[in-house]
């Protein structure tokens, strides 16, 4: 049986992940592949409850403790009934965002140590980690530029926070990419749609090479 493989994409809010998943898997899918993809929180209907606790539920929000078990929980549903099974079949997962998110936005926005969150993520995950994380970086100033574009309606609880806050998750991604080389590839968002689909591309080359 082909091997399959787990992809994530993360970044800070406006990086473009989302399109650049859905670019990811209609290249996968030319190549013969079957491609699942899927996002974070949410990919289960457990989890797309949860989802929407945490994003669009009604109250003040929740504090980061909290935040960071609810986002577990999801992502343990997602884990056990969409990820794991999908890659052990052999398909290849495209995941918008995974536990990178939570690290960075739990973690280095809400100031909950890593240790905590990669606890949570053994007890509720098994600790599963993607074959690759792709790390999408962009500028503040295209991030906003982008922003405003998208979110004509509002913005979710979490994206709606202060700069300062954005800027503290974009630290702990940059730091995370920096500390985990062997698992992160950095890319360079600022450019077209296309031209970060090609460095992406890029990227998982190593992967494609490794089907067995």
């Amino acid at each position: 049986m082909t091997a399959g493989r787990f992809i994530a994409l993360e970044g800070g809010e406006g990086a473009g992940k989302s399109t650049q998943a859905r670019l990811l898997a209609e290249a996968l899918r030319e190549r013969g592949l079957e491609v699942v993809t899927t996002r974070e929180p949410g990919g289960t209907p457990g989890a797309e409850a949860i989802r929407e606790l945490l994003l669009h539920g009604d109250g003040d929000g929740w504090n980061p403790r909290a935040e960071a078990l609810l986002f577990a929980a999801a992502r343990s549903d997602h884990v056990e009934k969409l990820i794991r099974p999908a890659v052990e079949r052999g398909a290849w997962v495209v995941c918008d965002r995974f536990l990178d998110s939570s690290r960075a936005y739990q973690g280095g926005g809400g100031g909950l140590s890593d240790a905590d969150i990669r606890e949570l993520h053994r007890i509720g995950s098994g600790g599963l980690l993607p074959d690759l994380t792709v790390l999408i970086e962009v500028s503040p100033s295209v991030a906003s530029a982008r922003l405003s574009l998208r979110d004509t309606e509002g913005t979710d609880r979490i994206g709606s926070r202060d700069t300062a806050y954005h800027a503290r998750v974009a630290a702990a991604f940059a730091a995370f990419a920096e500390a985990e080389t062997a698992r992160f590839t950095r890319i360079d968002g600022d450019g077209s749609p296309q031209d970060t689909h090609q460095m992406v591309l890029n990227a998982i080359v190593p992967l494609l090479d490794m089907r067995t």
